[in-house]
């Protein structure tokens, strides 16, 4: 300890300590790896896609134009409900399928007639964010929300800036702190669209999803953004893996691409992403997605216990 100098060094000394996961295979014909699958019944390129992130115009002139363009590299994109792009617009650049975000009650039965007629293929409830976390840095930074063509004719997303936090302030328009389980019954009735739901953390959750009749759920902890000391996702999904069905939506990396380089810069990011799990599977000595099994990996606890 006498010898580190600065915090960099600690990161050596972590990537030593920590867990190694995978448990790879070997004398396996690798020669040629197929990534492919399917979401819903929809084909898809590889199991890493796009996660839905709101304002792309924030990290790029074009905002959720360039990134539906570039989501031809992995045939899909989760639009978020607070995209500064029109649903019709993301839709015109789109060569991929389409699933769009929504939150609330009161904006939801427009924006799915919209998201039909645009041809989008499923609608992901969001979950997780009944009220916005404590989001400190936008706190004292005081951000204030670019103007949300999509909502239109339906409420207001400009602000003052005596508001303060311009995403809590946003956020008192579009969220519903009283939506339940009940309401997918409502959501059902008024689209034929499959629905799936965005934020499960836990077993009891996901079997309740599966009991209010969803297409599919999404486990993730919103970044991390919402509530202080949840769980990681990864920490999570061996207890809801049978719902999970392995598919993992990506999103702050992508957008790093998008901020630094547009459209070119995201799909080089997606291309990245693809081509490291290509080659994680390929040494771990499955070619397909369907060679992944419970046994190519090892967990923390599994971890422990071999050290008692």
């Amino acid at each position: 300890m006498d010898q580190i100098v600065n915090v960099n060094e600690f990161q050596g000394l972590a990537k030593r300590a920590l867990p190694k996961m995978f448990r790879p295979r070997v004398l396996v014909d690798v020669s040629k790896i197929d990534t492919s699958t399917r979401i819903l019944g929809y084909p898809i390129s590889s199991p890493i896609m796009i996660a839905p992130i709101a304002m792309h115009m924030l990290a790029h002139p074009e905002g959720e134009t360039a990134t539906a363009k570039a989501a031809a590299a992995c045939k899909y994109y989760h639009v978020s409900f607070m995209a500064s792009c029109t649903i019709e617009e993301v839709a015109s650049s789109c060569n991929a399928v389409k699933f769009l975000q929504i939150y609330q009650r009161e904006v939801t039965a427009q924006m799915v007639k919209r998201a039909e007629k645009a041809g989008f293929k499923a609608i992901v409830l969001t979950v997780d964010v009944p009220k916005l976390g404590r989001r400190e840095a936008d706190i004292k930074n005081k951000l204030i929300s670019p103007k949300l063509k999509k909502f239109e004719g339906l409420f207001s997303t400009e602000l003052r800036p005596s508001e303060g936090s311009g995403m809590e302030a946003v956020a008192s328009r579009g969220l519903d702190a009283s939506f339940s389980w009940k309401d997918i019954e409502w959501l059902r009735s008024i689209t034929k669209l499959p629905i799936v739901v965005k934020g499960i953390l836990t077993r009891e959750d996901a079997l309740k999803a599966g009991d209010a009749g969803v297409d599919g759920i999404v486990v993730s902890n919103h970044g991390a953004r919402q509530l202080d000391y949840s769980p990681a996702t990864i920490t999570v999904l061996e207890e809801i893996v049978h719902v999970v069905k392995r598919r993992i939506p990506i999103g702050r990396p992508v957008v790093h691409g998008l901020a630094a380089k547009g459209e070119d810069g995201m799909r080089k990011g997606i291309d990245m992403l693809k081509n490291e799990f290509e080659l994680t599977i390929a040494l771990s000595g499955c070619p397909t997605i369907d060679d992944i099994t419970r046994n190519n990996v090892r967990t923390e606890n599994e971890r422990l216990k071999s050290m008692l």
